[in-house]
């Protein structure tokens, strides 16, 4: 008896590890919540149609984006059709579920021999699952070129993210990508499930967005004469710099983004980072101007005259066309590094202090802030800004982003305001990744990929209460030292990937190892799709 118990014992110690080694066989990025193994596989031919919820068009554009991809992939150009019009065999089913307990984002997928199905209760949820069934179909990359296997190993996953923000962040002012690259920006932030990017579209360097009310703010704001060589070295390239987004060029970005469930979040600086909008318009200035759009790094003293009931016209002005332009809840006013001296030497902005009753110049930027916040609700449209909207007092129902470390966005929580954590030690890719001398040359600190990977967004000095405060989390990609698109996707990858699973994945569910050997199969995929990225 005793030997039956054993050999028991032996064999179902042996299934466990095969059924544990073929679980880590699986190689998903971000890791889902769960996966259980099965004997079945689908196989993915010419026949095989793709078949979506009749009636909801948010389904139909899952459906199409995984057509799309197919035919890139597999070079095989799918049936796509409803629910209502096809009951068959050999299908990828994408389907809704009302009650699936998944959440407004999770999704089940399921696989057998003679489907795929992906449920969830939103488009959303069942986008993201046909992320991971992309991912299942190039587990297995044969060796040769351009063609990932076509056949989806068997799985059960259970799968829903852990915050509802997961972003990234993109500098297009210190240097200019054209839009083209943006969606492939964009394309990134789709395969690892995030949803947020935020476009930092003007700069002390250049002005990047049309506004067809301020022509000037492209004709002059949009090009500098040439740029610093290094950090701030005194000696200048003397080439020209230039380029912006036409209003068509904005909304074809916000539609490529929307298709693939991602909110796009402009930034438009103010009231310091402003330089470039000053060279155009400089009566919203204290001094005046005349002022010329940087060609420097850093941080300027020449802000928006905060005195002027011109400058917030101005401003109104602006925003009434971003926020025709940009349909997601979310307005980013930066509100960061504002330097005080010129409000302080300001006729205008001393008046202004003592009419609405403020102590001081600290106050003053709260005063803007609260200004801007109050126009953009009369808009159906929610303020963020950078920590330092703190300061001085917080708009009433701003959101804030927390990027000098953690402290902002702990206050801001307890103050009952919502955040997104950012700080710069683990979530700014522009810094180094190695030893300098054997990477690119960089702004300077060091977050290395593990670094990014083992940042948890919720600070332990929040109670449970407080940390549902907490939206989530988002790297920034800053690009004063970043002039072409291999460098930048260098500088994001694989460290995205990491922080792909920060924002996804359950704390308790994260491995480093365990996601450091998935890496190595997907950064296959990502060489596949001719990214650029750091090897590990």
């Amino acid at each position: 008896m005793k030997k039956l118990v054993l050999l028991v014992g032996i064999i179902l110690t042996i299934y466990s590890c095969q059924e544990q080694e073929s679980k880590t066989d699986i190689s998903i990025i971000p890791k889902p919540l769960k996966i259980e193994v099965t004997k079945q596989s689908f196989s993915i031919n010419k026949n095989t149609a793709i078949v979506f919820q009749h009636g909801d068009d948010g389904f139909e554009k899952a459906a199409l984006y995984l057509k799309d991809e197919i035919l890139k992939n597999l070079n095989l150009d799918l049936k796509v059709t409803t629910t209502e019009n096809y009951s068959g065999n050999n299908s990828v089913v994408l389907d809704q579920e009302e009650d699936a307990g998944i959440g407004l984002e999770g999704y089940l997928l399921d696989v057998s021999k003679k489907n795929v199905s992906i449920t969830a209760q939103t488009p959303n949820g069942v986008f993201y699952g046909v992320q991971t069934l992309l991912q299942l179909l190039s587990n297995d990359i044969p060796e040769k070129e351009n063609q990932f296997g076509n056949v989806v190993k068997g799985v059960k996953i259970y799968d829903k993210p852990r915050f509802e923000w997961r972003g990234m962040h993109l500098d297009v002012c210190r240097h200019f990508y054209d839009k083209e690259f943006v969606k492939r920006y964009i394309d990134l932030l789709a395969m690892h499930k995030m949803n947020t990017f935020h476009w930092h579209l003007t700069e002390d360097q250049g002005w990047r967005i049309e506004i067809k009310k301020y022509p000037k703010l492209t004709e002059v704001g949009s090009f500098r004469d040439e740029t610093v060589i290094g950090k701030n070295s005194g000696k200048f390239d003397g080439i020209p710099h230039s380029g912006f987004y036409s209003q068509e060029d904005i909304k074809e970005i916000v539609q490529y983004a929307s298709d693939r469930f991602i909110t796009i979040v402009p930034e438009i600086e103010m009231p310091g980072h402003s330089l470039a909008a000053l060279a155009a318009y400089p009566e919203y200035g204290c001094a005046g101007g005349p002022y010329k759009v940087a060609k420097t790094w850093g941080v300027f003293e020449d802000v928006y005259c905060a005195g002027n009931d011109k400058t917030f016209e101005f401003l109104e002005n602006v925003l009434a066309e971003v926020v025709q332009l940009f349909p997601g809840k979310y307005i980013h006013i930066g509100g960061d590094e504002c330097p005080k001296k010129q409000w302080e030497v300001c006729s205008k902005c001393q008046k202004r202090i003592k009419d609405e009753g403020l102590e001081n110049e600290f106050e003053l930027q709260s005063y803007f802030i609260r200004r801007v916040e109050k126009y953009l609700l009369a808009n159906d449209k929610k303020l963020i800004g950078w920590d330092e909207i703190l300061e001085g007092g917080l708009a009433p129902e701003a959101t804030v982003m927390s990027w000098r470390g953690t402290e902002g966005g702990i206050k801001s929580a307890k103050m009952g305001h919502y955040v997104v954590m950012s700080p710069n030690d683990e979530c700014y890719f522009d810094h180094y990744q190695g030893e300098p001398e054997s990477e690119p040359f960089a702004i300077g600190g060091f977050t290395s990929l593990e670094d990014v990977y083992k940042y948890e967004p919720i600070p332990k000095e929040l109670s449970e209460a407080e940390a549902k405060y907490i939206l989530g989390a988002q790297a920034n990609v800053w690009t004063e030292y970043i002039v072409t698109e291999e460098h930048l996707e260098y500088m994001i990858l694989p460290r995205m990937c990491a922080l792909s699973e920060v924002v996804w994945t359950d704390s308790e569910s994260k491995n480093y190892e365990s996601f450091l050997k998935s890496l190595s199969t997907h950064l296959k995929r990502l060489e596949r799709k001719s990214y650029n990225y750091r090897p590990i």
